[in-house]
């Protein structure tokens, strides 16, 4: 029974514990209530400087922003004003024309010939080389020609067998013209004698053309001057082989020339042209005899202007007794030409050289001009201007090649370009 009497009063112990868990009495005071655990967020401090450091941010990207479009202006302002040239520029002086010109030219030598053979064979001997001065008519080289010498002799051969056919049919054709008076032979008979002599006459006549031509040859054996100079070149030695004839390439034995009268090929420019006559004084000078002149004349001049050049080609003869002047040698020709009166003066690093012509920069409003321009005479580091500019005009200082008409320009300040002036 008590074992019966625990077990019944254990779910009533059990069940008194939830009952006060899961009730509440109905006179309870709510302030009584235990509170929750606290719920979880970021401090209002910390939203402030989130928000702080957001403001910054957008601030700093719009001034990046607009900085680097204010910067995109300025590099395509700059861009713009840098690609407009900025030139230095100068006027024109004045000056008054010289009545001397000066201008460059090459010595040739009056009579210059290469020397080649007439007939093949081998160089036996040569008696002049380099240097040597020569006499017309004196013998400068030998050429055996065995071949030609076989040649000669049978032609020799030829010719006195056609001249004793000749002679018999000649004596031949002599007795039927008589025999035919007599009627002793025909007419027929008479006729055919008489061209028969007459064909041996012609075979005569070709032997004796053959051995003067061989004979001809062989006298071509002996290699003699020409005229009288000296010697430039030689160009064989004893024992080679000298080829001539028209299916041969030519050899050259020697090469001379007469340097008793030097010619100088000047090109005169088309300027100075008029002021060029025939048989008027010119002065050569040299650098290697510097207190030395060369007074030589005008001998003519090709009286017409090359187009390619715009110059007029002038030849100028000088004596040359000493021999002083040396063929292919630089020199000066100093011309005297007549006077102009004044003009203006640039230097010639203005100058721009164009397929229509000569030109020079000139700036007017702003924009670069091209004008053309005449040279008067050349100086070297300047140049007298004949025609097309003022003295008022602009004018640019080393343009640039690509330099065109119209194109905008800006000047450089006076004190740049004073060095240029």
């Amino acid at each position: 029974m008590s074992e019966t009497g625990e077990t019944a009063s254990m779910p009533s112990t059990i069940s008194e514990p939830r009952n006060e868990e899961m009730t509440t009495p109905s006179h309870a005071n709510p302030t009584d209530i235990q509170p929750g655990p606290p719920k979880r967020g970021l401090p209002s401090a910390v939203w402030l400087v989130l928000a702080v450091v957001v403001i910054v941010l957008l601030v700093v990207i719009a001034y990046g922003v607009l900085s680097r479009a204010a910067a995109e202006r300025e590099l395509a302002k700059q861009t713009k004003i840098a690609a407009i040239p900025t030139v230095e520029v100068i006027h024109p002086s004045g000056s008054t024309l010289s009545a001397e010109i000066s201008l460059p030219g090459s010595t040739q030598a009056f009579t210059d010939t290469p020397i080649y053979a007439r007939t093949s064979g081998y160089l036996k001997k040569w008696y002049f080389d380099i240097g040597a001065h020569v006499r017309k008519g004196q013998l400068m080289a030998q050429i055996e020609t065995p071949e030609t010498d076989q040649q000669l002799q049978v032609a020799q051969a030829d010719l006195k067998s056609s001249q004793a056919n000749l002679n018999l049919a000649n004596t031949t054709a002599v007795r039927y013209q008589n025999l035919l008076k007599s009627n002793s032979v025909s007419r027929q008979e008479t006729d055919q004698a008489v061209s028969d002599a007459e064909a041996k006459q012609a075979a005569v006549d070709a032997s004796e053309a053959s051995v003067r031509r061989l004979q001809q040859l062989v006298s071509f054996e002996n290699v003699y001057a020409p005229f009288d100079g000296i010697v430039t070149a030689r160009r064989i030695d004893i024992g080679s082989l000298i080829a001539a004839g028209a299916n041969t390439t030519p050899q050259e034995l020697f090469h001379m020339a007469a340097i008793g009268g030097i010619r100088v090929f000047v090109s005169v420019p088309e300027a100075y042209s008029a002021g060029i006559h025939d048989g008027a004084e010119a002065t050569l000078t040299l650098d290697e005899y510097p207190k030395e002149k060369f007074v030589g004349k005008i001998a003519r001049n090709s009286n017409a202007i090359d187009s390619a050049t715009r110059t007029l080609n002038v030849e100028v003869d000088v004596d040359n007794p000493k021999g002083l002047l040396l063929p292919g040698a630089y020199v000066f020709v100093h011309f005297k030409i007549p006077d102009h009166g004044s003009t203006l003066t640039l230097p010639s690093n203005t100058l721009l050289f164009r397929s229509e012509g000569l030109r020079v920069g000139v700036v007017r409003d702003g924009r670069a001009v091209l004008v053309p321009v005449t040279i008067a005479h050349d100086a070297g580091e300047t140049v007298e201007i004949g025609s097309g500019l003022t003295a008022a005009d602009q004018v640019i200082v080393d343009p640039s090649d690509s330099l065109a008409s119209g194109q905008q320009v800006h000047v450089a300040e006076p004190h740049k370009t004073a060095g240029a002036q």
